[in-house]
């Protein structure tokens, strides 16, 4: 698929939020699974299209089954053949949901890495909800495809007219803002977040060598990782090669030199504790891994003097642009759970604080929520 200049992309949170809309539907309305179109995903490698789906299922609390087709063979999905004495039987793989009152979502990922044949053995199930006259896919399950386009420097085989007008067509690319959202959530190292926004266009680069490590938000991800265990007996050089294998030398040089510049920041624990003056840094770069590392040592520390962190984290944004306070209390309000991420959001905003300082950011603020970023 060659993709039509013209083609509105959407966002993770949009495809998250349809995807949870047809899990609801099943939920209320089993009947309707015979109506509700597949999902295709669009999009280059490495922004996180399987990671979205997992997302869903896990807050969703449902069975998730990812089928890498390009990794498979036709038996896989069609099942085994049996000679009988006049006949044949098929023996079918018992990782397909059986239980009736099920549900989850099956993703068929890397479809359009497979050649034609797995292809067709796996359009039954697809769009079909069934596999000949042996299985059928229970009621709550959602099925969802995934691949890449021509473009993407991937292998991508095209799929007939008929097939593609079974499917809604969903194009994603990486985007900057939700991945941001989804790594203070999720804990990743702020002096990723930082860099990613200081330096966007490394958060994502096809343009480059593909075929070794290139910047996405799989590998800034897998570089959170790494700098995450990075105590563990790796020395600074090593971290470097690392880093470089994940991300590309350029991409990699430029974010160890923004490290370098991060750890000449103020010791934000002790800040948010009230043990040091308030120092916002002059140089932009700094002052983004500065907002990333205060929303993420926000949280932490004991539950005792949490009261006081906050009250220190209004303080500092008071020293902040608008700018610059307002990706803090987005990652500071983040969470990778609904229930936490009220708790975080009631907590902040709930903060006798709060009023002053949306009379002093509330402008940018809107903006950035006119944008679709989402804090509660």
């Amino acid at each position: 698929m060659t993709r039509n200049p013209t083609t509105r992309n959407a966002t993770p949170s949009q495809i998250h939020g349809i995807l949870q809309h047809q899990l609801s539907l099943l939920g209320d309305q089993p009947e309707l699974a015979h109506h509700l179109p597949p999902i295709m995903l669009w999009g280059p490698p490495g922004v996180g299209k399987s990671a979205i789906i997992r997302d869903v299922c896990d807050k969703a609390g449902v069975d998730f089954i990812d089928i890498r087709l390009s990794q498979r063979e036709p038996v896989d999905l069609r099942g085994l053949p049996v000679p009988r004495e006049d006949s044949v039987d098929w023996l079918i793989s018992g990782e397909w949901p059986r239980d009736p009152d099920s549900r989850g979502i099956i993703l068929f990922d890397e479809i359009t890495a497979a050649d034609r044949s797995l292809q067709v053995a796996a359009y039954e199930l697809i769009l079909d909800r069934r596999l000949g006259n042996l299985y059928s896919l229970p009621n709550g399950w959602l099925v969802v495809a995934a691949g890449n386009r021509a473009e993407d420097r991937a292998v991508a085989q095209t799929f007939s007219s008929a097939l593609a007008n079974r499917f809604c067509h969903l194009d994603i690319e990486a985007d900057l803002d939700s991945w941001c959202q989804w790594a203070a959530a999720h804990q990743v190292h702020p002096d990723i977040i930082g860099f990613v926004r200081f330096r966007p266009e490394c958060f994502f680069n096809m343009n480059g060598n593909v075929e070794q490590g290139w910047p996405s938000p799989r590998s800034w991800t897998r570089v959170a990782d790494t700098l995450a265990h990075a105590h563990h007996g790796l020395d600074e050089n090593t971290l470097a090669l690392m880093v470089q294998g994940l991300v590309g030398s350029a991409a990699a040089t430029e974010f160890l030199a923004f490290r370098r510049w991060s750890k000449e920041l103020p010791d934000i624990p002790a800040l948010l504790r009230g043990e040091c003056p308030i120092q916002v840094p002059a140089r932009a770069d700094q002052r983004f891994a500065f907002c990333s590392s205060l929303a993420h040592h926000l949280w932490k520390g004991p539950d005792n003097q949490q009261q006081k962190r906050l009250d220190q984290f209004f303080r500092i944004s008071e020293a902040l642009s608008s700018d610059f306070a307002t990706l803090a209390l987005l990652d500071a309000t983040a969470a990778g759970g609904d229930a936490l991420k009220e708790q975080k959001a009631m907590e902040v905003f709930c903060h006798p604080a709060f009023e002053d300082w949306s009379k002093r950011h509330g402008n940018v603020f809107s903006q950035h929520m006119d944008k679709g970023e989402k804090v509660a």
